[in-house]
């Protein structure tokens, strides 16, 4: 409505005198800072327009659209709402977004294929808005409408090689009277059917690689298709390779990280070629890639050293350890033959004390060992592969010898050799405590084994004498005094650490005998050893007796001795006679 258009007569309506409202200085307000659109004619009571009212920027797409007034009268003070209820008139024309819209079909488009379109919008309300489309008529789309929605549907399939676009109308109608349209501009572009897929120039690839290749190492190459810059291909695992184009129409597969045969002995990539069809087409080929082995990893010894025991006296032959290494590296680059190093072992070349089987790696004992000639010795054992050039690595055996009791005692004082003899003067006066003499002798087995015990088995006067239980020192037990005898004989026997458990056997396979010599009046003390007897030489009635007290019973009373005795001991008992004059 225009400025001034009559809306009403608000006096008539209200009941009010028309000279009234000037003396009532009657107006009309709005709620806050709203926009007042009407106005009242005080002369005669009309409501009129005072701005132009556009439902659409009032309202928007309200369906009721209510401006709210208030009319106010003083003396007295009267206050009347007033409601302003505005309808829409069909002022607005259907409108699409764009002037035009643009659709890419390919020509292998199904017939019922659909394509949405977008709507047009219509700022009345009511009969007024939107309410239908029209295409213009055509050979290959109709129109389909479903609520909002507006889809051109094939109705018929599209030829590119006969029409590569096509142009449509499509009209937006609204309801109104006069009724009013709006149009778009729809252009279709027929896009070829991608119905050709990339083609690899071989079913199958194989390619054989060596480990530890450098980066970007050619692998194989594969031709592109005939529309080269059309394609792309790419590798969908994770692995160390890439494809680099090449020249003219081939792609080359390179590596990108370094190969470890040992870790992967060999790969499956699968290469896909896409191309830039829509939708794009693609194929995939698998390239098998062994990696083939070089020589990059020498043996390595399951222990750090070897340590092995062995008893001495051992037979020739004899298992001492078997070393172990292994080589991750394949066929003759993983094959281990150990070997001995050159070396020496107290002066003797190792080679002359053990040998090692070259492919069990088996360590045997060449000889017999002694443990009295040496203990330890140690040996370098090499584990190498059959590589080219080959790779080696070494370790270290220690080879201990463990003692057994294999050796007899041997007499050091008094000296065996020969017919020596020993003479000890004694004083008449020596107090309780002198030293008389020392029996010394060694065993050369070690430890346990060469432990031996000093006893006096028999003596004119048991109280006079006593002998060190490891020393072997003969000292008096008490004053000598005058009622003493002049000439006093002892038994001394030294005993090795297993006399008391031989029972009859023994460990020690030496038997000695001794001729003591006692001499009448003199006052020395004389010793004199004979050569051992051999075991063929001791009486099959002989057995070893268990205590110093049962040599007593086999050599009787030193009193009644003849000057000469001759007595046999078995084995392990070793014997001294001796007779001190005082």
């Amino acid at each position: 409505m225009k400025r001034g258009s009559v809306i009403g007569n608000i006096a008539k309506d209200l009941g009010i005198e028309k000279g009234s409202l000037s003396k009532r200085n009657a107006r009309i307000d709005t709620d806050g800072n709203d926009e007042r659109y009407c106005d009242i004619n005080l002369s005669c009571g009309e409501l009129i327009v005072s701005e132009r009212i556009d439902r659409e920027v009032l309202c928007g797409k309200k369906a009721s659209c209510i401006l709210k007034h208030e009319l106010v009268l003083e003396n007295p003070l009267e206050l009347h709402r007033v409601s302003l209820h505005i309808q829409d008139i069909n002022d607005n024309a259907p409108q699409f977004n764009e002037g035009s819209i643009s659709i890419e079909i390919r020509e292998s488009a199904h017939r019922g294929a659909r394509f949405l379109i977008e709507e047009a919008h219509d700022a009345d309300a009511g009969q007024n808005s939107m309410q239908g489309y029209n295409l213009k008529k055509n050979d290959n789309f109709i129109l389909a409408i479903n609520e909002n929605t507006i889809e051109l549907v094939l109705d018929k399939e599209l030829d590119r090689e006969k029409q590569k676009e096509i142009n449509l109308l499509l009209t937006a109608l609204d309801g109104g009277s006069p009724q009013k349209s709006g149009t778009v501009a729809i252009h279709v572009t027929v896009l070829d059917a991608n119905d050709n897929a990339p083609v690899f120039s071989q079913a199958v690839y194989k390619a054989s690689l060596a480990e530890n290749s450098p980066l970007d190492t050619l692998v194989v190459t594969d031709r592109d298709s005939e529309r080269n810059r059309q394609v792309h291909c790419i590798i969908q695992q994770n692995v160390p390779f890439k494809l680099v184009p090449s020249i003219k129409n081939y792609y080359s597969l390179v590596t990108t990280g370094h190969l470890d045969r040992e870790l992967v002995p060999e790969y499956n990539i699968t290469i896909t070629a896409t191309d830039q069809g829509s939708p794009p087409l693609s194929s995939s080929k698998t390239a098998q890639l062994s990696v083939a082995d070089i020589n990059d990893n020498p043996p390595v010894f399951e222990e750090q050293s070897y340590n092995t025991y062995v008893t001495e006296n051992n037979k020739p032959g004899f298992i001492l350890c078997t070393v172990s290494a292994r080589d991750p590296d394949w066929r003759q680059n993983g094959t281990v033959i150990y070997s001995v190093l050159p070396g020496e072992a107290n002066g003797t070349p190792v080679s002359s004390y053990l040998s090692i089987n070259g492919e069990t790696g088996v360590i045997h004992a060449v000889g017999s060992f002694d443990y009295e000639q040496f203990r330890s010795f140690k040996v370098h054992v090499m584990a190498r592969d059959n590589g080219s050039p080959p790779l080696s690595s070494n370790i270290t055996v220690s080879v201990y010898i463990m003692d057994v009791n294999d050796n007899s005692p041997q007499i050091l004082y008094p000296s065996t050799e020969g017919n020596s003899f020993m003479t000890e003067l004694i004083p008449k006066a020596a107090p309780g405590g002198s030293l008389v003499s020392k029996v010394i002798a060694v065993d050369a087995d070690s430890g346990q084994n060469a432990w031996l015990s000093y006893y006096i088995v028999k003596s004119s006067d048991p109280g006079l004498f006593t002998i060190g239980l490891h020393s072997g020192e003969i000292k008096t037990q008490r004053d000598i005094s005058e009622s003493d005898n002049m000439k006093q004989n002892l038994i001394v026997a030294y005993l090795p650490p297993d006399y008391a458990d031989v029972d009859g056997t023994g460990t020690l396979r030496s038997t000695y005998n001794y001729d003591a010599y006692l001499t009448t009046g003199s006052r020395t003390s004389d010793f004199k050893f004979m050569p051992s007897y051999n075991d063929n030489t001791l009486p099959a009635d002989q057995t070893l007796r268990k205590t110093p007290a049962d040599f007593a019973e086999a050599f009787g009373d030193p009193e009644g001795c003849p000057e000469t005795t001759k007595t046999q001991i078995t084995e392990t008992e070793v014997m001294s006679f001796c007779q001190v004059s005082s």
